[in-house]
């Protein structure tokens, strides 16, 4: 009887374990199939930084520089920089999502390194937020903007963006494996993501403001972080700016990774 189990089931050898690097990147390649099955999650990085693009560059155009292919000249880093911290908080939301229907403990039991199923929802974002740093720029160069920085510039901003934009997601991976519904992942994500990017130089210069709040908009790290990709794709990189945005993208990911995987591995 032993016999007919095994040839049953099959002689052949177990294959070998999954590795961090290839288990993470199995999961990564999850995240991208989810929108194979639910095109409607295109929308956030197709759609609304179209909208974002638009709307802002012909709304505030002609009020703040006189008309909007100036303003867009400005404008532009910033909106680009928005549109990929609002897309971050899906993050969050995928892992929410993968907790109440189940998904999660399935996962966390397979024989596969523990984080690979974070790590590899970052990736598979990381690679949302090309998709949509592209849509971003090829829209904003149809309707005028022109980057005195060029491709290298172009090229060197997006990367900040996604450096800074991989270690923001690790705060809402602990916010989305704390909370209990996606819908309090979005509420919570947007309550501080709105004062950020809207309270900075996204959309006008600082000195333009009072100065009560242009105290705060000068070490928002959003304004920061627009500030360097500005200064990239205007050809007129700042080190400082730069520096910053590494050195707190390095500091924030040492910080609340080892948070997020503790809380991952505990997560009952």
């Amino acid at each position: 009887m032993d016999a007919k189990i095994v040839a049953a089931l099959g002689s052949s050898e177990r294959p070998p374990r999954a590795g961090a690097v290839s288990s993470s990147l199995t999961f990564g390649w999850r995240a991208l199939l989810k929108i194979k099955h639910v095109p409607e999650q295109l929308f956030d990085v197709t759609m609304f930084p179209i909208m974002f693009t638009l709307m802002f560059t012909y709304v505030f155009g002609g009020a703040v520089s006189g008309s909007p292919k100036e303003y867009l000249q400005y404008a532009l880093p910033g909106i680009l920089v928005q549109s990929i911290i609002f897309i971050t908080i899906y993050t969050a939301m995928t892992i929410n999502q993968d907790i109440e229907k189940g998904v999660f403990d399935r996962i966390r039991s397979l024989p596969v390194w523990r984080p690979s199923l974070l790590v590899g929802a970052l990736l598979g974002d990381t690679l949302r937020y090309l998709m949509a740093s592209t849509i971003v720029l090829l829209v904003g160069v149809l309707i005028g903007y022109r980057p005195p920085g060029g491709l290298f510039g172009l090229v060197g901003a997006v990367g900040l963006l996604l450096v800074f934009c991989f270690s923001l997601s690790w705060i809402w991976l602990i916010l989305g494996l704390k909370v209990r519904t996606p819908n309090a992942v979005m509420g919570i994500s947007m309550m501080v993501l709105f004062p950020l990017t809207f309270v900075s130089s996204v959309f006008a210069p600082p000195e333009t403001m009072p100065g009560w709040l242009q105290a705060f908009v000068d070490v928002n790290p959003v304004t920061l972080l627009v500030e360097a990709a500005r200064g990239l794709m205007n050809d007129n990189p700042d080190s400082g700016d730069i520096l910053f945005v590494l050195g707190a993208s390095v500091v924030v990911t040492a910080i609340f990774s080892p948070i997020a995987l503790r809380m991952y591995n505990r997560k009952s």
